[in-house]
């Protein structure tokens, strides 16, 4: 007989080949408001709060929108607290996160609930391939992502790709995109974080002559110009308050009126928008709408890490030193060794796939292999030649990154003093800073 934590020797998990099955679990409300309600977990999580998404919706006025989700993690069922307002208890104790045994009870706000395991399963299809559009990998996890994505580009529905920095929302954002109807039609992306508010809107909604200062001919927004594609809006966490309104009245009636203008404007794009922060938390701490949230996340994908799927680096490594035009590089073989790929597999990536990229395309420029976490400070060794355009390119990207880098530290940061001493638009920076991962403290 095991303990109280132990549920059986069967896994709460197991692949095959088209589809991972995972225990199904049920949360019963026993007291409160909504006493006799219950959930059945139709996946690998149940959310519950009070907000119209959630899969097991109470009326208890003392419970967040977002109150707490059990999440299937390894071969337990863990809760974790979405920073409710007045917080979860399992078995009386004031938890965080805590893994959930058979019976044990739930307590948020007024009501209390019992956590049970069905006897069935739940079934997650895979995707039989290792490739969706850009995306590549075996992992279940991956597999897991690519089917759903696969699933979501024959609609219309705006999908929100949540997960950590660096994990490839914006890869699999525009892999939506490519596998779907709008294939040929543009797919620009916009970073909400690296934009200040005032600049987000001109971007985003385009503005007429006279606008305000500075704005001497009509401008179309992302919005118009992405007329029957895609717009990515990347770290839509980051959105102004302010904005989200305007936001939200394109989601719902698919118009937009230019600064300056008095005219709605209707626009055909699909929305799509990616987020390093869990917006559910957001919304319980009133920094996000919850109504946009609710129009955002009709379909809702999550990114795993890099270190929930270790089987998929070989894949990635390759992937990457095709896109870098160095997969025939005489020192792209020694990363595909055996002693290179266990390196690879025991480091933590905690900076997931783009900490991968990273490191790959610096062993490149160095010409060296170096330890996952080695610093970039070993020479450039002498090497066979290389054509003109792969060495340009390379130097190009290397030379971009440190420019950037100097470029704001003298600027403090800002922007605008950035873009006059570099003589370029602001946008233009803005877009560079994106294209290599910088990030600003402050516009």
């Amino acid at each position: 007989m095991g303990g109280p934590w132990q549920l059986t020797t069967e896994p709460l998990r197991s692949v095959h080949r088209d589809r991972l099955e995972v225990r199904r679990f049920k949360v019963t409300v026993e007291s409160g408001p909504d006493r006799g309600m219950s959930a059945v977990s139709a996946g690998d999580r149940i959310v519950i709060g009070t907000h119209d998404s959630a899969d097991l919706r109470l009326t208890d006025p003392t419970v967040s929108r977002f109150h707490c989700e059990l999440v299937i993690d390894a071969n337990a069922v863990v809760l974790a607290d979405l920073k409710s307002r007045n917080g979860t208890t399992v078995d009386t104790v004031p938890v965080r996160t805590a893994p959930l045994r058979e019976g044990a009870e739930i307590s948020i706000g007024t009501s209390r609930m019992r956590f049970s395991f069905e006897a069935d399963h739940a079934t997650i299809p895979l995707s039989t391939g290792a490739r969706f559009g850009r995306m590549v990998g075996h992992a279940p996890a991956t597999r897991a992502v690519m089917a759903q994505l696969a699933r979501a580009a024959t609609t219309e529905s705006t999908v929100l790709i949540d997960g950590e920095t660096g994990t490839g929302k914006e890869l699999a954002a525009e892999s939506l995109h490519t596998e779907g109807p709008r294939r040929d039609q543009p797919f620009l992306v916009v970073d909400c974080g690296a934009i200040p508010p005032d600049l987000l809107e001109a971007e985003l909604f385009g503005h007429e002559a006279g606008a305000f200062t500075g704005a001497d001919q009509r401008r179309l927004g992302v919005f118009e110009a992405a007329h029957g594609g895609t717009v990515l809006l990347d770290e839509i966490g980051e959105l102004a308050l302010a904005l989200q309104p305007k936001l939200l009245r394109v989601l719902e009636s698919r118009e937009i009126k230019r600064l300056g203008d008095s005219t709605y404007r209707p626009v055909d794009v699909r929305i799509v928008a990616a987020t390093n922060r869990d917006l559910r938390t957001e919304v319980n701490e009133q920094r996000f709408r919850a109504d946009l949230y609710y129009r955002l996340a009709v379909v809702q994908i999550r990114m795993p890490s890099l270190r929930e799927r270790p089987e998929d680096l070989p894949a990635l490594v390759d992937a990457i030193l095709i896109e870098l035009g160095a997969s025939d590089d005489p020192l792209a073989a020694t990363l595909r060794t055996a002693d290179a790929r266990a390196q690879l597999a025991a480091h933590g990536w905690p900076g997931n796939a783009r900490e991968l990229r990273n490191y790959v395309e610096r062993c490149i420029a160095l010409r060296t292999p170096l330890p996952p976490a080695a610093a970039p400070s070993a020479p450039i060794a002498s090497a066979e030649p290389e054509q003109l355009k792969t060495a340009r390119d390379r130097a190009v990207r290397v030379f971009e990154h440190a420019y950037l880098t100097e470029l704001l530290a003298h600027a403090g940061g800002n922007v605008a003093a950035a873009a006059r001493a570099a003589g370029v638009d602001r946008i233009h920076l803005y877009r560079l800073l994106w294209r290599h991962g910088l990030r600003l403290k402050d516009s």
